[in-house]
Protein backbone atom coordinates (compact mmCIF):
# COMPACT_ATOMS: atom_id res chain seq x y z
CA UNK A 1 0.00 0.00 0.00
CA UNK A 2 1.28 3.65 -0.64
CA UNK A 3 1.10 5.21 1.68
CA UNK A 4 0.87 2.64 3.83
CA UNK A 5 -1.43 2.52 6.75
CA UNK A 6 -0.91 3.90 9.84
CA UNK A 7 -2.06 0.94 12.40
CA UNK A 8 1.02 0.85 14.95
CA UNK A 9 -0.13 3.31 17.35
CA UNK A 10 3.50 4.14 17.94
CA UNK A 11 2.47 7.81 19.71
CA UNK A 12 -0.18 6.27 21.90
CA UNK A 13 0.22 6.46 25.68
CA UNK A 14 -1.75 4.19 27.82
CA UNK A 15 -3.41 4.81 30.99
CA UNK A 16 -3.83 1.55 32.43
CA UNK A 17 -7.71 1.79 31.59
CA UNK A 18 -7.36 -2.19 30.76
CA UNK A 19 -5.05 -3.58 32.96
CA UNK A 20 -5.11 -7.01 33.85
CA UNK A 21 -7.75 -7.63 31.05
CA UNK A 22 -8.32 -10.78 28.40
CA UNK A 23 -9.11 -9.82 25.04
CA UNK A 24 -10.16 -11.64 21.74
CA UNK A 25 -9.63 -9.77 18.84
CA UNK A 26 -11.27 -11.27 15.54
CA UNK A 27 -9.16 -9.91 11.94
CA UNK A 28 -6.42 -8.88 14.40
CA UNK A 29 -3.68 -8.99 12.11
CA UNK A 30 -3.63 -5.91 10.41
CA UNK A 31 -5.78 -2.15 9.86
CA UNK A 32 -8.16 -1.62 12.69
CA UNK A 33 -7.75 -5.45 14.17
CA UNK A 34 -4.01 -4.35 14.88
CA UNK A 35 -4.26 -0.97 15.94
CA UNK A 36 -7.15 -2.08 18.71
CA UNK A 37 -4.54 -4.96 19.57
CA UNK A 38 -1.47 -2.62 19.91
CA UNK A 39 -3.92 -0.19 21.74
CA UNK A 40 -5.50 -2.51 24.31
CA UNK A 41 -1.69 -4.01 25.11
CA UNK A 42 -1.03 -0.50 26.02
CA UNK A 43 -3.60 -0.15 28.23
CA UNK A 44 -2.72 -3.78 30.05
CA UNK A 45 -4.44 -6.12 28.30
CA UNK A 46 -3.10 -9.46 26.76
CA UNK A 47 -4.37 -10.03 23.13
CA UNK A 48 -5.63 -13.07 21.07
CA UNK A 49 -5.91 -12.16 17.35
CA UNK A 50 -7.66 -14.43 15.14
CA UNK A 51 -7.40 -14.14 11.11
CA UNK A 52 -7.13 -15.84 8.22
CA UNK A 53 -3.90 -16.77 7.03
CA UNK A 54 -2.07 -13.39 7.00
CA UNK A 55 1.23 -15.25 8.48
CA UNK A 56 3.34 -12.25 8.46
CA UNK A 57 1.31 -9.37 9.35
CA UNK A 58 -0.13 -11.26 11.97
CA UNK A 59 3.26 -11.90 13.35
CA UNK A 60 4.01 -8.64 12.95
CA UNK A 61 1.06 -7.45 15.41
CA UNK A 62 2.24 -9.88 17.43
CA UNK A 63 5.46 -7.82 17.96
CA UNK A 64 4.05 -4.71 18.13
CA UNK A 65 2.21 -6.17 21.33
CA UNK A 66 4.84 -7.58 23.05
CA UNK A 67 7.00 -4.50 22.68
CA UNK A 68 4.17 -3.12 24.66
CA UNK A 69 4.68 -5.81 27.61
CA UNK A 70 1.60 -7.90 27.14
CA UNK A 71 1.11 -11.84 25.48
CA UNK A 72 -0.09 -11.51 21.82
CA UNK A 73 -1.52 -15.72 20.57
CA UNK A 74 -2.11 -15.90 17.18
CA UNK A 75 -5.22 -17.89 16.33
CA UNK A 76 -5.03 -18.53 12.47
CA UNK A 77 -8.45 -20.17 10.42
CA UNK A 78 -11.33 -19.38 8.58
CA UNK A 79 -13.73 -17.54 11.00
CA UNK A 80 -16.42 -18.19 8.22
CA UNK A 81 -16.51 -22.03 9.16
CA UNK A 82 -18.99 -22.60 12.06
CA UNK A 83 -16.76 -25.41 13.94
CA UNK A 84 -13.24 -22.73 14.12
CA UNK A 85 -15.19 -20.10 15.33
CA UNK A 86 -15.57 -22.00 18.73
CA UNK A 87 -12.79 -23.09 18.59
CA UNK A 88 -10.80 -19.92 18.43
CA UNK A 89 -12.75 -18.64 21.92
CA UNK A 90 -11.51 -22.14 23.65
CA UNK A 91 -7.99 -21.35 22.44
CA UNK A 92 -8.31 -17.55 23.14
CA UNK A 93 -9.44 -18.54 26.92
CA UNK A 94 -6.94 -21.70 26.96
CA UNK A 95 -4.05 -19.39 26.48
CA UNK A 96 -5.07 -16.25 27.98
CA UNK A 97 -6.49 -17.75 31.23
CA UNK A 98 -9.80 -16.45 30.78
CA UNK A 99 -11.72 -13.63 28.66
CA UNK A 100 -12.70 -10.18 29.68
CA UNK A 101 -13.57 -8.41 26.18
CA UNK A 102 -14.48 -9.37 22.87
CA UNK A 103 -14.01 -7.70 19.67
CA UNK A 104 -15.45 -9.09 16.52
CA UNK A 105 -13.97 -6.99 13.88
CA UNK A 106 -12.99 -9.82 11.18
CA UNK A 107 -14.74 -8.46 7.08
CA UNK A 108 -15.29 -9.61 4.06
CA UNK A 109 -15.63 -7.31 1.18
CA UNK A 110 -16.04 -7.39 -2.76
CA UNK A 111 -17.56 -4.62 -5.09
CA UNK A 112 -20.07 -5.44 -7.32
CA UNK A 113 -21.60 -3.39 -10.38
CA UNK A 114 -25.26 -4.84 -9.95
CA UNK A 115 -27.31 -7.44 -8.04
CA UNK A 116 -26.91 -9.70 -11.11
CA UNK A 117 -23.20 -9.72 -10.76
CA UNK A 118 -23.46 -10.71 -6.96
CA UNK A 119 -23.66 -14.76 -7.19
CA UNK A 120 -24.92 -16.53 -3.76
CA UNK A 121 -21.70 -17.92 -2.99
CA UNK A 122 -20.24 -14.18 -2.47
CA UNK A 123 -23.37 -13.27 -0.74
CA UNK A 124 -23.54 -16.78 1.58
CA UNK A 125 -19.66 -16.14 1.88
CA UNK A 126 -20.03 -12.88 3.19
CA UNK A 127 -22.60 -13.41 5.38
CA UNK A 128 -20.56 -16.18 7.16
CA UNK A 129 -17.64 -13.98 7.87
CA UNK A 130 -19.16 -10.65 9.09
CA UNK A 131 -22.13 -11.46 10.47
CA UNK A 132 -22.37 -15.44 11.33
CA UNK A 133 -18.81 -15.75 12.92
CA UNK A 134 -20.47 -12.25 15.23
CA UNK A 135 -22.49 -14.51 16.09
CA UNK A 136 -20.61 -18.13 16.77
CA UNK A 137 -17.76 -16.49 18.70
CA UNK A 138 -20.25 -14.03 20.49
CA UNK A 139 -22.11 -17.16 21.39
CA UNK A 140 -19.27 -19.71 22.15
CA UNK A 141 -17.68 -16.33 24.47
CA UNK A 142 -20.70 -15.89 26.92
CA UNK A 143 -20.10 -18.37 29.19
CA UNK A 144 -16.56 -17.10 30.26
CA UNK A 145 -17.52 -13.17 30.19
CA UNK A 146 -18.27 -11.94 33.50
CA UNK A 147 -20.32 -9.29 34.64
CA UNK A 148 -17.90 -5.70 33.52
CA UNK A 149 -17.07 -7.44 30.87
CA UNK A 150 -17.67 -6.12 27.20
CA UNK A 151 -18.00 -7.09 23.68
CA UNK A 152 -17.68 -4.39 21.08
CA UNK A 153 -18.42 -5.10 16.74
CA UNK A 154 -17.04 -3.60 13.90
CA UNK A 155 -19.92 -2.03 11.95
CA UNK A 156 -19.46 0.17 9.31
CA UNK A 157 -20.94 3.59 7.80
CA UNK A 158 -22.52 1.40 4.76
CA UNK A 159 -24.62 -0.47 8.23
CA UNK A 160 -26.17 2.99 8.57
CA UNK A 161 -26.61 4.38 5.50
CA UNK A 162 -26.04 1.33 2.44
CA UNK A 163 -23.83 0.96 -0.89
CA UNK A 164 -24.36 0.66 -3.82
CA UNK A 165 -21.89 -2.02 -4.91
CA UNK A 166 -20.83 -3.23 -1.41
CA UNK A 167 -24.38 -4.24 -1.32
CA UNK A 168 -23.83 -7.79 0.25
CA UNK A 169 -21.14 -6.02 2.79
CA UNK A 170 -23.42 -3.25 3.79
CA UNK A 171 -26.28 -5.84 4.56
CA UNK A 172 -24.21 -7.70 6.69
CA UNK A 173 -22.84 -4.25 8.59
CA UNK A 174 -26.74 -3.80 8.98
CA UNK A 175 -27.65 -6.72 10.60
CA UNK A 176 -24.50 -6.15 12.81
CA UNK A 177 -25.99 -3.20 14.58
CA UNK A 178 -29.42 -5.00 14.85
CA UNK A 179 -27.28 -7.75 16.60
CA UNK A 180 -25.78 -5.21 18.94
CA UNK A 181 -28.86 -3.37 19.46
CA UNK A 182 -30.52 -6.86 20.35
CA UNK A 183 -27.67 -8.32 22.78
CA UNK A 184 -26.96 -5.41 24.69
CA UNK A 185 -30.31 -5.50 26.04
CA UNK A 186 -30.03 -9.05 26.43
CA UNK A 187 -27.27 -9.10 28.47
CA UNK A 188 -27.75 -5.88 30.53
CA UNK A 189 -28.86 -7.79 33.49
CA UNK A 190 -25.52 -9.50 33.67
CA UNK A 191 -23.48 -6.30 33.55
CA UNK A 192 -21.96 -7.02 30.15
CA UNK A 193 -22.38 -4.06 27.48
CA UNK A 194 -22.14 -4.59 24.01
CA UNK A 195 -21.25 -1.79 21.78
CA UNK A 196 -20.29 -1.06 17.98
CA UNK A 197 -17.82 1.44 16.39
CA UNK A 198 -19.22 2.23 12.64
CA UNK A 199 -16.03 3.93 10.98
CA UNK A 200 -16.48 5.70 7.77
CA UNK A 201 -13.76 4.93 4.94
CA UNK A 202 -10.62 3.55 6.76
CA UNK A 203 -7.48 3.49 4.70
CA UNK A 204 -6.37 -0.43 5.56
CA UNK A 205 -5.47 -3.29 3.07
CA UNK A 206 -8.85 -4.13 2.48
CA UNK A 207 -9.25 -1.31 0.37
CA UNK A 208 -6.72 -1.72 -2.12
CA UNK A 209 -7.39 -5.74 -2.08
CA UNK A 210 -11.30 -5.12 -3.29
CA UNK A 211 -11.60 -2.25 -4.59
CA UNK A 212 -11.08 -1.36 -8.49
CA UNK A 213 -8.03 1.10 -8.67
CA UNK A 214 -10.45 4.13 -9.56
CA UNK A 215 -11.98 3.89 -6.58
CA UNK A 216 -8.75 3.46 -4.34
CA UNK A 217 -7.48 6.79 -5.60
CA UNK A 218 -10.29 8.73 -4.76
CA UNK A 219 -11.20 6.79 -1.28
CA UNK A 220 -12.37 9.06 1.50
CA UNK A 221 -12.43 12.13 -0.60
CA UNK A 222 -16.37 12.21 -0.02
CA UNK A 223 -16.31 13.13 3.63
CA UNK A 224 -16.57 16.40 4.52
CA UNK A 225 -12.73 15.84 5.73
CA UNK A 226 -11.53 14.91 2.46
CA UNK A 227 -9.85 11.69 3.44
CA UNK A 228 -10.16 8.79 4.75
CA UNK A 229 -8.95 7.79 8.54
CA UNK A 230 -6.06 6.18 9.57
CA UNK A 231 -6.98 3.22 11.88
CA UNK A 232 -4.43 4.50 14.59
CA UNK A 233 -7.53 7.01 14.53
CA UNK A 234 -10.31 4.49 14.72
CA UNK A 235 -8.85 2.18 17.99
CA UNK A 236 -9.09 4.72 20.75
CA UNK A 237 -13.00 4.36 19.98
CA UNK A 238 -12.43 0.31 20.93
CA UNK A 239 -10.76 1.57 23.84
CA UNK A 240 -13.66 3.52 24.97
CA UNK A 241 -15.93 0.93 24.85
CA UNK A 242 -13.54 -1.93 26.11
CA UNK A 243 -12.49 0.04 29.35
CA UNK A 244 -15.38 0.95 32.06
CA UNK A 245 -13.85 3.24 33.54
CA UNK A 246 -14.75 5.31 30.90
CA UNK A 247 -18.08 3.88 29.35
CA UNK A 248 -19.58 1.94 32.29
CA UNK A 249 -22.91 3.42 31.24
CA UNK A 250 -22.89 2.85 27.27
CA UNK A 251 -24.68 -0.20 25.99
CA UNK A 252 -26.13 -0.54 22.83
CA UNK A 253 -24.38 2.23 21.21
CA UNK A 254 -23.41 2.75 17.50
CA UNK A 255 -20.24 5.32 17.38
CA UNK A 256 -19.78 6.51 13.71
CA UNK A 257 -16.33 8.28 13.28
CA UNK A 258 -17.11 9.60 9.86
CA UNK A 259 -14.99 12.23 8.90
CA UNK A 260 -17.87 14.73 9.39
CA UNK A 261 -20.45 13.34 7.13
CA UNK A 262 -23.90 13.90 8.70
CA UNK A 263 -26.04 10.96 9.09
CA UNK A 264 -29.59 10.33 9.11
CA UNK A 265 -31.31 9.98 12.81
Amino acid sequence: MSPGPRDEMRDYVGRELLDGKRALITGGDSGIGRAVAVAFAKEGADVAIAYLTEHEDANHTRKLVESAGRRCVLLPGDLGDRDHCAAVVEQAVTELGGLDVVVNNVAHQESVRSLDELTDEQWEHTFAVNIHSYYRVTKAALPYLREGGAIVNTSSVNGLRGNGTLIDYAATKGAVNAFTYSMARNLVDRGIRVNAVAPGPVWTPLIPATLPEERVAEFGEQVPMGRAADPDEIAPSYVFFAAERLSSYYTGEILAPVGGETLPG
